[in-house]
């Protein structure tokens, strides 16, 4: 592929754009489900194309085509460079052909079982047994389960020489049930709504506990029904893991994104709080609060070597002992804003142009084991799985629901409570951060449909966390 790129990029020097660049994506998708037992979706999907850029007189255009051949390039191309050529009259922001450095590379996902290791039909009968695994009682009255497989190929050339190509296998997984007693409603699922995404092949599914995993679900569901509803309190919050990867993505990532505090996004997803003027003294959050944008870690759902414009990513902290160093902005953003950033230009599709997004945002670990953390909490309430979300556009004020919580009293967990949520402000919630877990609480998970941009871009992201201790959390139940 990379040749045909190179080859197309030759004739394209009778454009006279100042730089220009092709990006070809073929994506394969398997998705499978199951409910109550029964299969409900099987089917493949490929979609590829190609994204031409132009860089003219300071501006950047966009043209695509889903023909991996010369003559749609072409037109890709002139299309690209005439609608740089117009925007260009209109320029605020005149941007030099240093946002596209030269770089040449690849990436691999890490795998050991292939995504067609397995058949469709033992996929399904894999699904198909976790739904009866599933099934612990009639008071379960819906169960399901979800397998999707992702090979994505990204090919990149350009004008001044690059060459990047990059694989990823992704495979997404997903169990959970729904439990009724008369007017009571329940759910319960594995960590939340398929947030086991992760690079890898079938090696990654099943896990060694799966089956006892699912019983266990099964049975909190139900155990949900009788138990007493999270009381409206102000008190210590402890979040499990699969729930901070929501706490980090809506309250820390979105902030973040340059093109956001720039006024980008306002029309669709809103702004942000944060100031460009803020990084780099701004306090976040209290001194045990370090966040890094790390694509480099091995399995993660959102791992990479280089964003969709080339750049070559690396580890960096956003916010290091609670102080906001860097944005989630591109060269792009970062020439606009003159604020440091990251490789976070990406995009969902061979059609659609690259944007600031998260990729992995991670938590860096602390030192409490989880005894320790429930052991020196006299009173409070620990959450697991996201269920819900609310945050307003400027990810300023928020309000989260989980599935399942825990009463903490003496330092014990004791008594289940149902419909547990927790409302705060993002700098009050991040400076209530008083304990942080070691690396044996520290988990990944992810997320495949982070929605940003107009057209809209669905775009995978990871987040990795420990189990953490918020003071001074406002919570509340069901019925307030």
């Amino acid at each position: 592929m990379i040749p045909d790129l190179s080859k197309a990029i030759v004739t394209l020097e009778n454009i006279p754009a100042d730089w220009i660049g092709l990006r070809a994506v073929r994506e394969t998708v398997g998705y499978r489900n199951a409910r109550d037992g029964k299969p409900q979706t099987n089917g493949t999907s490929l979609n590829q194309g190609v994204m031409v850029e132009a860089l003219v007189k300071g501006q950047i255009g966009y043209g695509a085509t889903n023909a991996f051949d010369l003559e749609g390039i072409q037109v890709a191309a002139h299309a690209a460079y005439q609608q740089a050529l117009a925007a260009s009259k209109w320029s605020i922001y005149p941007l030099t052909p240093d946002v596209r450095p030269k770089v040449v590379g690849q990436y691999i996902s890490p795998y050991i079982r292939s995504l067609d290791a397995l058949s469709p039909g033992e996929i399904n009968d894999l699904l198909i047994r976790l739904c009866q695994t599933l099934q612990v009682s009639e008071k379960i009255v819906q169960t399901n389960a979800t397998a999707i497989t992702n090979e994505t190929e990204s090919w990149f050339v350009s004008s001044n020489g690059s060459e990047v190509y990059q694989k990823f296998l992704l495979l997404e997984t997903h169990y959970g049930v729904t439990a009724q007693d008369g007017a009571i409603v329940q759910q319960r699922s594995n960590n939340g709504y398929l947030a086991h995404c992760y690079q890898g092949g079938w090696e990654l599914f099943p896990e060694p506990d799966l089956w006892e995993r699912a019983q266990r679900i099964g049975e909190q569901a139900v155990e949900l029904l009788t138990a007493e509803e999270c009381p409206a309190t102000t008190t210590t919050l402890v979040l499990a893991p699969d729930q901070m990867m929501l706490q980090i993505h809506e309250s820390v990532g979105h902030p973040l994104e340059l093109d956001r505090i720039l006024g980008d996004e306002r029309n669709y997803a809103g702004g942000s709080f944060i100031k460009a003027a803020d990084f780099g003294h701004l306090s976040y959050g209290s001194e045990l609060m370090n966040i890094t944008f790390n694509p480099t870690v091995a399995g993660e759902f959102a791992s990479y070597s280089f964003d969709d414009t080339g750049t070559p990513a690396t580890r960096e902290y956003l916010v290091k002992e609670g102080i906001l160093l860097r944005g989630l902005g591109s060269l792009e953003s970062q020439t606009r804003t003159g604020v440091l950033g990251v490789a976070c230009a990406r995009a969902s599709s061979w059609n659609r142009p690259p944007i600031d997004r998260m990729a992995n945002l991670n938590l860096e670990p602390g030192t409490d084991s989880f005894e320790d953390l429930i052991r020196n909490t006299e009173s409070g309430i620990y959450m697991e799985s996201n269920r819900s979300w609310s945050i307003d556009d400027q990810r300023h004020k928020f309000q989260f629901g989980c599935e399942y919580a825990k009463l903490i009293e003496n330092g014990k967990l004791t008594k289940t409570l149902r419909n547990p949520n927790y409302r705060a402000t993002t700098p009050q919630f991040w400076h209530s951060l008083s304990r942080v877990g070691n690396e044996s609480t520290w988990q990944m998970y992810g997320t495949p449909h982070c929605g940003k941009g107009e057209p809209n871009q669905a775009i995978r992201v990871g987040h990795g966390s420990p189990v953490c201790v918020f003071d001074h959390v406002e919570v509340f139940g069901g019925g307030v």
